[in-house]
């Protein structure tokens, strides 16, 4: 299992970014098998906390969305949305909470409601859920998602989950608990926001993708670290579990 795709390459990164985090907050989609695979992995201890009110999940499979029944079974508490947003989220009990979206800007602001004008829009999305809410609470934020000029843009369609607004201080004055977008995790390479402007710029290309490939997927002129790393390769554990235990169907890889 050498082999692996573009899709496999950013799940195996974003569960490497879990690391030595205790808590994290799997929003819909592709950080669901990247949060499972952590813990399989790099974070054994790892507690995955769903938006359906499940905190401590250890789903026998990969679950298919956050309402999963498999989520239920050997969980640490099973609770009302109202408690695990007011005694979890709200409390600072998140350490992480790894993310997705339709549309991302510069300074990690999402969007998951309109593509096109609110009234007329071309495309409806699922909408915030609690997405707003976890992106404001959590102590940090991953996002992961795949790299293109339709959803790296210059001006998001509709402001869903505030990251670090207008950049610079902008998100400290409105006095968000959390310390907003951290890490963004794309099929083509990592991006952080470490710098005085709070702007995502690249750090980290995958195997065989140049500077030039990243800039021509990304909406406005990308901001670039001063020292670019290449991400490692999956190894033949990790490939072994995405393929095998996690998604053997292809769902998500």
């Amino acid at each position: 299992m050498t082999d692996y795709s573009a899709s496999e390459m950013m799940i195996v990164a974003a569960a490497r970014a879990l690391k030595n985090v205790r808590t994290v907050f799997v929003g819909v989609g592709l950080p669901n098998i990247a949060c499972n695979l952590a813990r399989y992995t790099v974070a054994p201890d790892l507690q995955l906390i769903y938006e359906s009110g499940v905190y401590g999940a250890q789903p026998a499979r990969l679950p298919l969305s956050i309402g999963d029944p498999t989520l239920v079974t050997g969980a640490t508490s099973v609770v009302p949305m109202a408690d695990l947003f007011g005694l979890y989220l709200q409390r600072g009990l998140v350490d992480v909470a790894l993310l997705g979206g339709a549309q991302i800007d510069r300074f990690g602001n999402l969007n998951t409601t309109v593509i096109g004008d609110y009234d007329t829009p071309k495309t409806r999305l699922p909408g915030s859920g609690g997405a707003c809410e976890i992106a404001i609470n959590a102590r940090k934020v991953y996002m992961i998602m795949r790299l293109s000029n339709r959803s790296f843009v210059e001006k998001l369609d509709f402001l869903t989950s505030p990251g670090h607004l207008s950049g610079g201080d902008s998100r400290a004055k409105q006095s968000y608990p959390g310390e907003g977008p951290a890490l963004v995790i794309s099929d083509m390479a990592i991006f952080d926001f470490d710098n005085a402007d709070h702007e995502m710029q690249l750090t980290s290309l995958h195997p065989g993708v140049t500077l030039q490939e990243v800039q021509a997927s990304v909406g406005w002129n990308l901001r670039v670290s001063a020292e670019i790393l290449e991400t490692p390769v999956p190894s033949p554990e990790e490939m072994n579990l995405v393929r095998v235990e996690l998604d053997p169907q292809g769902m998500y890889r």
